[in-house]
């Protein structure tokens, strides 16, 4: 079966994931799991996708404040806005995700869903990524398609669980990692049904409904799919609790941490990152029993737009 992760260097993360499928797809295992029962869960932002030099719906976001700033003066004094119109960004990721989702819902109050959808929609096909010059859905990485794939295959459902927002996740998880609208779970805002003209939307209010971060992802991961994970798959200090919840099942658990030590083909960043902050994460890696991934030397590449594997 290893031909299934040709893109994973033959290491112990990639004979970590191996054994572990292995034990749990075999009838004959005494850590057999039942197909209805193999929840994998993926963060998105460092997980699936690259997270420098900020989340990307968070440069989403910025483009929209900027976009609308001439009608909101009071943003030059106000934050995080101000943070974004200077581009101070050291000031602006102390703020995290909560400060994420203040800009989106100042810049977003009273849209419908379908306009946010087109809007956010048209920003991923056009937007480059300010030093790769590559749009951002290009930017995924290549070894995590193949292993969810890999899990397809052995009977896994595949959930992302995001600090993003939930909507714009939605957008293109279909698409790019083959992962339905249903199997995301994320941050999100309240939204209201309303009747316009006649006909029935659902209009985005100013005002915090859920942050699917931290000890925020277990509880989402309840709400939405009702079934502990078998296996997890994150990068930064905002997945613990979700690999935690994961590892305190019975049986069989797979718990795994992507190390970004790669600045040749991504970037290299860890304890001190503004976006996916990785310390507490490798502190207790080890106590916690969780694996390491390391980019450098675990995949063979990083992005799908690459050429030749590295051997």
């Amino acid at each position: 079966m290893s031909e299934d992760l040709s893109l994973w260097h033959d290491r112990p993360a990639k004979n970590a994931i191996l054994d572990f499928v292995k034990r749990v797809c075999s009838r004959q295992s005494t850590q057999f799991v039942p197909p209805s029962q193999r929840i994998a869960v993926f963060d998105n932002d460092g997980t699936l996708w690259s997270e420098q030099p900020f989340y990307f719906q968070g440069l989403f976001l910025f483009d929209r404040v900027r976009a609308l700033a001439p009608d909101h003066p009071e943003w030059k004094k106000t934050q995080p806005f101000q943070a974004v119109l200077e581009k101070d960004w050291p000031t602006l990721a102390g703020f995290g995700n909560k400060g994420l989702l203040e800009l989106a819902v100042a810049t977003h109050d009273g849209m419908t869903s379908s306009e946010f959808e087109q809007l956010a929609g048209d920003w991923l096909a056009t937007a480059r990524h300010p030093t790769l010059d590559r749009l951002f859905t290009d930017l995924i990485f290549d070894p995590m398609l193949q292993l969810m794939r890999y899990l397809r295959k052995n009977e896994f459902k595949t959930f992302i669980v995001s600090g993003g927002g939930i909507e714009f996740v939605r957008i293109f998880s279909e698409q790019i990692y083959g992962i339905l609208p249903e199997q995301v779970i994320g941050s999100s805002i309240v939204t209201r049904f309303e009747v316009n003209d006649g006909k029935p939307v659902l209009v985005r209010s100013p005002q915090l409904n859920f942050l699917d971060d931290n000890e925020g992802k277990p509880v989402g991961i309840q709400q939405h799919i009702g079934r502990r994970p078998i296996v997890a798959f994150g990068n930064s200090d905002g997945d613990l609790q979700m690999m935690e919840w994961t590892k305190a099942g019975d049986d069989a658990r797979l718990g795994m941490i992507i190390h970004h030590d790669d600045a040749e083909r991504e970037f290299a960043y860890d304890r001190m990152s503004a976006a996916g902050r990785a310390d507490r994460v490798l502190d207790e890696a080890s106590d916690r029993g969780l694996k390491l991934i390391s980019m450098k030397n675990d995949w063979r590449r990083v992005y799908p737009f690459e050429g030749s594997c590295v051997n």
